[in-house]
């Protein structure tokens, strides 16, 4: 299947403060990251983010959070964001039936996170290129498990020009020229 622009939305799992310098390839990750959530604004895909009990760990980084108004991010506490019952309310408000994941850690919420959501009927897409952990192992096993359980394992490529559907539109024109290089 593919991702359907008005069937789709992003969730942006903790990529925080104090826990991007530990992550793997952070600058790498968090610079894809921007490009897409950039990318998905400039669609109007909805977007929410999540923070993992952000008095220890932080707020989402500058890079990502001065793209986000506060009335998209959610706090919890649980790992799975479909666990925790205030981040689970702001998914149902605002995820659609498509989700397209990206963040931190990978083994963690976001694993835990794209696993309920498919039990919950969700089709799920992890951007490879988006979502890190502080081991490169750990990373590699938990895509590995969510390809195992059927959850798609797409690139930020990918997802943008299933967004974009076609070529020819002032949207591709724009997009193309300012981030397909």
């Amino acid at each position: 299947m593919l991702i359907q622009p008005d069937r789709s939305s992003l969730l942006i799992i903790d990529i925080q403060a104090k826990l991007a310098p530990a992550i793997h390839g952070a600058d790498l990750l968090i610079s894809n990251s921007r490009w897409l959530v950039e990318i998905a604004q400039k669609l109007s895909i909805p977007t929410l983010v999540t923070e993992q009990y952000p008095s220890g760990i932080g707020s989402t980084i500058p890079e990502l959070a001065e793209l986000i108004s506060a009335e998209q991010t959610v706090e919890k506490i649980y790992f799975s964001s479909v666990a925790d019952p205030d981040a689970n309310l702001a998914l149902e408000a605002h995820c659609k039936e498509q989700v397209v994941i990206i963040g931190t850690e990978s083994h963690v919420c976001v694993l835990q996170t794209a696993i309920n959501l498919k039990e919950i009927g969700k089709e799920v897409f992890i951007v490879a290129d988006c979502v890190g952990s502080r081991a490169q192992a750990d990373r590699q096993l938990a895509l590995d498990r969510m390809r195992q359980l059927g959850i798609h394992i797409v690139s930020k490529e990918m997802v943008v020009f299933e967004w974009l559907q076609k070529a020819g539109t002032d949207q591709f024109r724009e997009i193309s020229k300012n981030y397909l290089r």
